[in-house]
């Protein structure tokens, strides 16, 4: 390489430095200079938690409507989470039991993040940020003892005992439904949040036990997804099919000799499969078909109860949440391993009367809120000709002298007919 090869390459190096610095130069201009730690009127944001101080020392009412807890569950969670929340200490910071207050105010009451940043004086980035750490923090610390799985054939029939005490349904393992819960149009994402109902939104499926309790959710299918899509996909099912469950094996019926299966129980949206009974489809059935159907509604009506409760205790789930998909489904397994762990917590969160009477009363819930929409039909009803003929079994039972209930012909043939759409 000569001199002016030399120079060449040192004029060219001299030129792109200059143009690097000149976009850093540019870029320092563009960027706002910030001209505080904190906006000067959300200095005194130590005097907006004095509500809450007060009433959680003095009100329990007006405690539990804020939070949907007592204060001692309250303490409790805040004990668990404590260390996954706090931040350094830093001058005016936030506190970890300031933050849960806001968490459970967003969850329970559904406020916008900007609202919530003006009654709390704080920025509306700093209450988002707030929101999802607790959120995350509150599914990590709940999930493993609030929403744990079963993996033992002695708890399945542990389940399966309860159904069949509670709500007359012999070796049922959990019902099972999915919902859709509106969100706003991702960016980007086109028409994949985009579901029938003309919304955007994510599913949420869930299997909960007799006492309204959930045992498994799947949260974040595309709204657009198809409908068999939907199921065919959930983690549930692929561990169903392949055995890793332990679920109990068939068993004879009490004072037969028909081995029944363990079921899920479930509405005519889903596939009749060995593991899930749906009702019989139309409207001319024979008294034996409307009596099965009427116990298996019985049943059924425990997951649409669990919903109904969750949704009227954590009201974000009927707003449209606005947050990117995968906070989105952090907000909602949040509410759902709460809804678990105040039920276990206190009878005031679910208490007498707010859920379904049996065939009797509508629960409290349906006053406050509306339920959310339901998925549509999950699969093709391709059942195999043994699936129909097991079904006939079960039905056959319910009208045997072991096997049916005292009130069950007065409902269905004097109280109104349970129906089922094809």
């Amino acid at each position: 390489m000569d001199v002016h090869d030399d120079e060449i390459s040192v004029g060219v190096l001299a030129l792109l430095l200059c143009c690097l610095a000149l976009k850093l130069s540019q870029n320092q201009k563009e960027r706002r200079p910030r001209r505080w730690s904190i906006r000067p009127v959300n200095l005194s944001r130590e005097n907006s938690f004095n509500y809450f101080k007060n009433i959680k020392k003095k009100d329990p009412e007006e405690f539990f409507k804020w939070t949907r807890m007592s204060d001692n569950s309250f303490n409790a969670l805040l004990a668990l989470i404590h260390d996954k929340i706090k931040k350094r200490k830093i001058k005016r910071g936030i506190g970890a039991e300031q933050r849960l207050c806001i968490t459970l105010r967003y969850l329970a009451h559904g406020d916008s993040m900007q609202s919530l940043a003006w009654s709390f004086q704080m920025g509306k980035t700093t209450v988002r940020d707030i929101i999802y750490t607790t959120c995350e923090a509150i599914w990590d610390s709940l999930k493993n003892d609030y929403l744990e799985l079963p993996h033992s054939i002695e708890k399945w029939k542990a389940i399966a005992k309860d159904f069949e005490d509670v709500w007359n349904f012999p070796h049922c393992l959990g019902a099972l439904d999915g919902k859709h819960v509106s969100i706003q149009a991702p960016p980007n994402s086109g028409s994949a949040f985009f579901n029938y109902k003309k919304h955007f939104s994510t599913v949420l499926m869930a299997i909960c036990n007799a006492n309204y309790r959930f045992i498994m959710v799947d949260v974040g299918s595309l709204g657009s997804a198809s409908d068999g899509g939907i199921f065919h996909n959930m983690l549930f099912k692929e561990l169903l099919e392949k055995g890793h469950l332990n679920i109990p094996p068939p068993e004879e019926l009490e004072n037969t000799t028909f081995k029944m299966p363990y079921v899920l129980v479930a509405d005519e949206a889903f596939p009749l499969k060995k593991y899930i009974f749906r009702p019989f489809g139309g409207t001319n059935l024979s008294v034996r078909e409307r009596i099965f159907n009427y116990r298996l509604s019985r049943a059924r009506r425990t997951i649409e109860n669990a919903f109904g409760i969750l949704v009227a205790r954590w009201r974000i789930l009927k707003t449209t949440i606005i947050a990117d998909p995968p906070n989105v489904d952090t907000i909602v397994k949040a509410c759902v391993v709460l809804h678990n762990y105040c039920l276990s917590k206190s009878q005031k969160y679910n208490p007498a009367g707010y859920t379904d009477n049996g065939d009797q009363n509508d629960g409290i819930w349906r006053e406050e809120t509306t339920p959310l929409r339901s998925v549509g039909r999950l699969a093709n009803n391709n059942a195999v000709r043994y699936l129909y003929q097991l079904r006939n079994s079960v039905a056959d039972y319910f009208v045997s002298e072991v096997g049916e209930l005292p009130w069950q012909y007065d409902h269905v043939l004097n109280r109104g007919t349970v129906f089922a759409a094809n």
